[in-house]
Formats: C-alpha cells, sequence, structure tokens
C-alpha cells in the first residue's frame, strides 16, 4: 500500500478564484493606496474572501504587505471597518452595491 502523498490524484492543486482579476486590479490600487473609509472596507472585504482560500497566493502576499503597510492587525482591522459600516455607506454614490463579501 502506498502513501496518499505518493499518489499524484492526491495532491491538491491551488484554485483560481472567479474574481481573481478584478481583485488583483484592487489590491494593486490597495497596495499604493492610504487608509481611507472605503479602502479599509475594500480591504476587509478581500481578506475575509481570500482567508483560507487555496490558492491565489499572490493576492493573499498582498493583503499582508497592505496590513504591514498600514500598520493594522487583522483584529485592527475588522475592528475599524465594523465601525465604518455601523456609521457610513462607503459604498454609496459608487455605482456598485459592492458589499460582496463572497
Amino acid at each position: 500500500m502506498t502513501a496518499a502523498s505518493d499518489n499524484p490524484q492526491s495532491v491538491k492543486k491551488d484554485q483560481q478564484h472567479p474574481l481573481w482579476s478584478d481583485d488583483r486590479q484592487i489590491v494593486n490600487m490597495l497596495l499604493d493606496a492610504s487608509p481611507t473609509d472605503y479602502n479599509l472596507a475594500e480591504f476587509a472585504r478581500l481578506r475575509i474572501r481570500y482567508r483560507g482560500f487555496p490558492g491565489a497566493r499572490d493576492i493573499q502576499t498582498d493583503l499582508d504587505k497592505v496590513l504591514t503597510q498600514w500598520q493594522l492587525t487583522e483584529a485592527e482591522l475588522f475592528a475599524k471597518t465594523r465601525q465604518i459600516h455601523q456609521t457610513a455607506q462607503v459604498y454609496r454614490g459608487r455605482g456598485t452595491q459592492r458589499e460582496d463579501w463572497s
């Protein structure tokens, strides 16, 4: 009997996220941006989307870079964005009903 790791069919490949292309553009913007309410909301939304996702390693790495650049922990990011969403409609007037957490 062979180990599961010897079976090439048991090796999981990274997946391509269906929104990778759109999200890549947002992440590129965040890398050069400051932490405004809108940018924090977008950043948190993408952190949630890619948390534990088996792929899109480039996006996950760059989201970690943004966290470092903005000198935040993930807990601080989420606390700030909860506050933002309670008091403001950051997506209003942007031609989108974004609030897309999937």
